[in-house]
């Protein structure tokens, strides 16, 4: 698989990454052995970054990946904090930073974490200096080697680029959300910042599979948070409305090339970014974790088809996602 330098960590990781909120929680059920044949699938295909949280199933996701990193060599994880508490700017503490970090490295397993980054702070956060004091700290006592911020809005994410510190800034980009290649892409490029694209595949809006008549478990975010009710409602179908993103998949289906599914040319659409270091879908099971791996194996897309892919984003998606993110 192609490897991309991932920002200021120097590390260089494989461009198909695993995003594990899905094994933690909010996706519906996903077994362990589920989730142990996903992690174990990706590995094979090639995969070298891990994304999770402390709050993705409270802990669960870091668990299985923790164990699983034990077997195998040259894994990058990448964890976040913040999400336990009221999003203020005075829970963005040393001490709280200090408490979720240990919670991390013991789910985890390890001494010193590769990278955290904040798991979509506050808009207060970004401009005060002791939150980046804190972190600065907890690296010079060797808790994690680097550290990043998972943004919600492209302003945010040019203002962690903007910190000297901040290795990765994680952003939603996908096909349905292309606002960050305006500014933030050629800015995080231009510092030397990696860009990890989550939300890749808009909750799976983006493999193709779903119809005006699917439903989703109780537990499933993309049923319980449609209109934002649990967190920023552009953490589902990337803030697109379903029955839109529907219109808009119709739209993209007959510009994928043979042999390709809709899910890889999205995420292949993706990494013909060149600025982003890492794209992160989510996987249940180890079929899906080894289609994810093989659009890596495609080249790139090529200028006329990405002209198409933005018509059908100025068209049906722009109106509803580009000036709210």
């Amino acid at each position: 698989m192609e490897q991309r330098v991932l920002g200021r960590t120097g590390a260089k990781v494989g461009v198909i990454g695993f995003g594990a909120w899905q094994i933690g929680a909010a996706w519906g059920d996903v077994s362990e052995a589920d989730a142990e044949a996903a992690l174990e699938a990706a590995a094979a295909a090639g995969v070298t970054f891990y994304d999770t949280a402390d709050v993705y199933g409270d802990g669960r996701s870091e668990r299985f990946i923790g164990r699983f990193r034990k077997s195998h060599e040259g894994v990058f994880v990448a964890t976040k904090m913040g999400r336990r508490v009221e999003q203020t700017l005075e829970n963005y503490s040393a001490t709280n930073f200090a408490a979720w970090n240990d919670d991390s490295r013991a789910n985890l397993d390890v001494s010193e974490l590769d990278l955290v980054q904040l798991h979509c702070p506050p808009p207060a956060v970004y401009a005060d200096d002791a939150v980046f004091d804190a972190l600065d700290a907890m690296v010079a006592e060797g808790r994690l080697r680097n550290y990043g911020v998972s943004v919600e809005t492209c302003d945010e994410a040019l203002a962690a680029i903007a910190r000297p510190n901040v290795a990765t800034v994680q952003i939603i980009l996908n096909p349905f959300r292309q606002k960050p290649l305006d500014e933030v892409l050629p800015a995080a490029q231009a510092a030397g910042v990696g860009i990890i694209a989550r939300v890749p595949l808009a909750s799976g809006l983006l493999s193709g599979k779903y119809t005006a008549e699917t439903t989703f478990a109780a537990d499933d975010h993309r049923n319980f948070n449609r209109r934002g009710e649990a967190f920023d409602v552009g953490e589902t179908f990337a803030g697109v409305d379903f029955a839109t993103g529907l219109e808009a998949v119709e739209r993209l289906r007959p510009l994928v090339p043979e042999g390709m599914t809709l899910a890889q040319f999205a995420l292949r659409w993706i990494l013909d970014q060149a600025a982003v270091s890492v794209v992160i879908p989510g996987a249940r099971n180890a079929k899906q974790a080894e289609g994810n791996a093989a659009a890596a194996d495609f080249g790139p897309l090529g200028a006329e088809v990405h002209a198409e892919v933005a018509k059908v984003y100025d068209e049906l998606i722009r109106p509803q996602v580009h000036h709210r993110w």
